[in-house]
């Protein structure tokens, strides 16, 4: 997880959270919880708290779910450091880094003790811990942590050693310049503006600070936006524009105030405090100082606390209370030394030095004054020594005190002047005030050299005038600044603002994509439904979920074209009762939205005409008629409890919906109509199968019940021969025995031809009942086969063909012999039709084998024609076929398809070589799955 981001990621979080319920919200609430952790803390941890609820649930693999835990923990605890809680802060980072191996998770952990280090005064540890997030993001692969860490290094050093931190990091800050991730170029600017402020550049330091101060704002760094606003501040006090400065000082606190961040509100009030304090108004400054210090009193050891004590100081020196000034620069020193930071010690001794001074305490003072001195050439504070030296001159012109070494000067208050004068030389663009040289006139001429005091009198009003032309410059650099700043701001606002507007562009064209998608995954829902009841219950969840219809109602035409009958209709809690709209009624809104065919929207319907009748609870609505082709079939409805409900991309959505309802419900009344016919056609091709059955068994059954005949009536006439011998002239042994043999004959011959016709019958009963009863049982695959195969053998040899069965007799399913019987002469009637195309000597296998466990691969192979590519995927649909009208229906494929896939609850599959011949292969459970309670209809082997 990135570790700043820009609004528009945040927003689009946002935007996303709404919709999402139950484990789906971590999706948002995760990444929202920790960007928000500045922008609004108090929701940050709320989202945290959620997100925890739901991590136990959420099927996440469990190293992701500890990583979200350990994100979570992080919002907690740098929450704690916001709001001044630095031990709190300090324990939970400590825990996250002691049980997280996380590499980014870890840099964020380190960054955050750097924070806390550097609120607590502890300037060793923040380079180091910054250090360290700057070594994990790299192992983690995160270059942006890694430079982010770097710069809030480089710029903690920079305090405290300007010169060092310059040589070690300016060339690559000044490399890296402005450009990037916002988040990286706030703290690269920040780092710009400190050195420029600490060499007393303070245009391109407030350009900077101002620089930072929007990138921060982008990226969600808010403390870091504050700060930099009440830094700008501080430069235009600097360059003479206090009303500026002010502002901007008040900008830092508007932002301040609602986070009630100790350290960060404190810091905005003592800037504005020491603003004021310049303007004079040191009554409302001292009040805001008050307000400051109480506030940072918790985190008394951060540099903060430094720079309030340090106005509070000036402050007490303004006021002549020069007891509190004293306390509080003594104060300072101690907070300084603490800091290791050079800059608030010769601060505080100059305080010291100035305020022993006014007390009276002029040893104690010239001790101060050297020190700050000494600690201002040690770290090249050109600003601090000048004052410093100011304070020595002050020391020695009101009091009698030792001269200084190497002194050239009449006094010792002239040598510190004019040391104070070469040390401002020293700097670029340095303009020595004019008190100074009106000081050193004052002295020269007490001292008698009233030629030099005359020199520094003229050199006193060449500074008023060099100073107002510097504070004229300074405030046409402030209003420069401003200007820049304004104009930069106007052109960032106005990139923003086209940003902006193409990303709405780009959410709404991508809002239009995911509506087309969802309409399309909609439509194919709607048009699968072959059945009407399915097509309203569908069409009523999508209006409701899609446009928050409170009412949908479906008008259909009926058949005689007179009415329009009310197929459909819900509402909260109870559906509509059917009724019926005359087509002769054109005061019925849905009449005349069915006879103009276009759609009829009513924004507010007691606005309406009076004719159309409203209820309470339905104050819109919108009727769009239901077209398929140019065939208007029905109008539907939807009605909503509220005025002005439907926009145009709603009456677009509900549009699209009647599009694809119009053609559900035309497919579906097709369907029932194919359904009806095929059901017909079935029941008129049973009984011609059955009719063609029973003509095959009385033909296979005429030659042996012939034959018995034949062999009977010789008998008879025999044995009419024997009773006449008996009668007439005498029976002869040879005459008996020769009756005997051939009624011996004759019975074998006619019991034979009395069996097989018994066989053909049995077999013929139970092909017949298993077919008019679809009779469950268990029965042996090879003799249902065989059964088959003897009702048709009549056509089979009289076209010249033969056919074979390789099915083993071991072979038992628990199914419906029937049926299954049914799909054999299909697909033998399929080949006598299809197959040899009139040619004798054609060959027919059916096999079986078991080469699963539990199921039965049956075949049915013929050497024919075979069947063309381009039939081979519609062979099994209704009423396709070559031979429509020469003895095809197109409708006994489509019956086995059937009957094999739903009440056999097998699969069959076609092939055809190219040299010819096709191949029915059925996949079967040797048990039949059981019907459904209520399931016959959809079990019927005729659909």
């Amino acid at each position: 997880m990135e570790m700043f981001v820009v609004d528009e990621d945040v927003a689009r979080w946002e935007q996303s959270l709404p919709a999402l319920h139950g484990a789906e919200r971590l999706h948002a609430l995760l990444p929202l919880a920790w960007h928000l952790r500045q922008r609004d803390t108090v929701r940050a941890l709320a989202l945290a708290r959620e997100a925890l609820d739901l991590l136990p649930g959420a099927a996440l693999p469990a190293p992701e779910r500890a990583l979200a835990e350990v994100r979570m923990a992080l919002v907690f605890a740098e929450s704690c450091w916001l709001n001044g809680a630095l031990n709190e802060a300090l324990a939970r980072a400590g825990a996250i880094l002691a049980t997280c191996t996380d590499p980014l998770a870890r840099a964020d952990a380190y960054w955050l003790l750097a924070a806390i280090a550097l609120d607590r005064g502890d300037h060793g540890d923040v380079e180091q811990q910054f250090g360290l997030a700057a070594e994990a993001a790299r192992d983690g692969g995160d270059e942006l942590r890694a430079r982010l860490a770097e710069a809030a290094l480089a710029r903690s050093l920079l305090l405290k050693d300007r010169d060092a931190a310059l040589a070690r990091w300016g060339d690559r800050m000044n490399a890296s310049g402005a450009a990037g991730h916002p988040a990286l170029t706030a703290w690269i600017s920040d780092f710009q503006a400190v050195a420029a402020n600490l060499a007393a550049d303070f245009s391109v330091s407030a350009t900077c600070f101002m620089r930072s101060h929007e990138a921060a704002l982008q990226s969600g760094q808010l403390r870091s936006a504050i700060n930099a606003a009440s830094n700008i501040g501080e430069n235009f006090t600097m360059l003479g524009d206090h009303q500026t400065a002010l502002e901007w000082h008040q900008n830092a606190l508007a932002l301040a105030r609602p986070t009630v961040w100790p350290k960060t509100v404190s810091g905005c009030l003592m800037q504005s405090a020491n603003t004021l304090r310049r303007l004079g108004q040191l009554a409302a400054a001292q009040d805001m100082l008050d307000q400051a210090l109480a506030t940072l009193k918790p985190v008394e050891n951060t540099r903060s606390y430094a720079i309030a004590l340090q106005y509070q100081g000036e402050l007490s020196l303004d006021r002549d209370d020069f007891h509190a000034a004293l306390a509080t620069f003594q104060a300072l020193e101690a907070r300084a030394e603490m800091l290791g930071q050079s800059d608030f010690q010769s601060t505080a001794k100059r305080g010291q030095a100035h305020a022993l001074l006014r007390l009276g305490r002029a040893d104690e003072a010239l001790e101060a004054a050297a020190s700050a001195m000494t600690l201002a050439a040690e770290r090249t504070l050109a600003h601090s020594r000048i004052d410093a030296l100011r304070v020595m001159a002050m020391i020695h012109a009101s009091h009698s005190l030792p001269a200084p070494r190497g002194m050239v000067e009449p006094t010792a208050s002239l040598h510190y002047l004019r040391e104070a004068l070469e040390a401002g030389a020293g700097i670029d663009q340095y303009c020595a005030p004019a008190g100074l040289h009106d000081t050193m006139a004052r002295e020269y001429a007490a001292a008698g050299d009233f030629a030099r005091a005359y020199e520094s009198a003229l050199a006193a009003g060449a500074a008023r005038e060099k100073t107002h032309g510097q504070e004229t410059t300074n405030r046409a650099i402030a209003m420069q600044v401003q200007h820049q700043t304004a104009q930069a701001r106007s052109e960032g606002q106005h990139h923003r603002e086209l940003a902006r507007v193409e990303a709405l562009r780009a959410r709404q064209l991508q809002r239009t994509s995911e509506t087309l998608a969802r309409l399309s995954a909609i439509g194919q829902e709607i048009t699968s439904q072959l059945d009407a009841r399915a097509v309203f219950d569908v069409l009523a969840g999508h209006t409701g979920a899609l446009l928050g219809a409170s009412t949908l109602t479906v008008y259909l035409t009926d058949e005689s074209g007179s009415h329009l009958q009310r197929a459909f209709g819900a509402e909260p809690g109870c559906p509509l009762p059917p009724s019926s709209i005359p087509l002769s009624n054109e005061q019925a809104v849905s009449v005349r939205c069915l006879g103009e065919r276009r759609e009829i929207y009513i924004p507010h319907w007691p606005d309406a005409d009076q004719r159309m009748v409203a209820r309470d609870d339905r104050l819109c609505a919108l009727f769009v008629p239901l077209v398929v082709g140019e065939r208007a079939i029905g109008v539907m409805a939807a009605q909503a409890p509220h005025s002005h409900a439907y926009g145009e991309e709603e009456r677009l959505v509900f549009r699209t919906l009647c599009a694809y309802g119009a053609i559900a419900l035309d497919n579906a009344a097709a369907y029932r109509q194919l359904k009806d016919a095929q059901s017909q056609l079935a029941s008129q091709q049973k009984l011609a199968a059955l009719g063609s059955l029973m003509a095959g068994v009385a033909h296979e059954l005429n030659t042996p019940i012939g034959n018995s005949l034949l062999i009977a009536s010789t008998m008879q006439a025999k044995t009419e021969d024997m009773e006449a011998l008996l009668n007439g002239r005498g029976l002869r042994r040879s005459d008996l025995a020769a009756y005997l043999a051939e009624t011996k004959t004759a019975s074998v011959l006619v019991l034979r031809g009395l069996a097989s016709a018994a066989e053909l019958v049995n077999s013929f009963k139970q092909v017949a009942v298993d077919r008019t009863t679809e009779q469950r049982r268990q029965f042996n695959l090879l003799q249902v086969c065989r059964e088959s195969v003897a009702t048709m053998m009549n056509r089979i040899r009289g076209a010249g063909h033969e056919i074979e069965l390789r099915i083993g007799e071991q072979i038992v399913l628990d199914s419906y012999p029937g049926p299954f019987g049914q799909v054999v002469t299909n697909f033998i009637n399929n080949a006598l039709v299809h197959a040899f195309g009139g040619k004798r000597g054609g060959r027919m296998v059916l096999s079986a084998e078991t080469r699963v466990a539990g199921r039965v691969l049956f075949e049915f192979r013929d050497d024919g024609v075979g069947i063309p590519p381009e039939h081979l995927n519609r062979i099994f649909d209704p009423f396709f076929t070559t031979r429509l009208g020469q003895g095809g229906s197109g409708l006994g494929l489509s019956i086995s398809y059937n009957i094999v896939t739903v009440l056999l609850g097998g699969q069959v599959a076609v092939s055809s070589g190219a040299a010819g011949g096709a191949c029915f292969t059925l996949d079967l459970p040797l048990v039949a799955p059981r019907p459904k309670p209520g399931a016959h209809d959809q079990d019927d082997p005729s659909i």
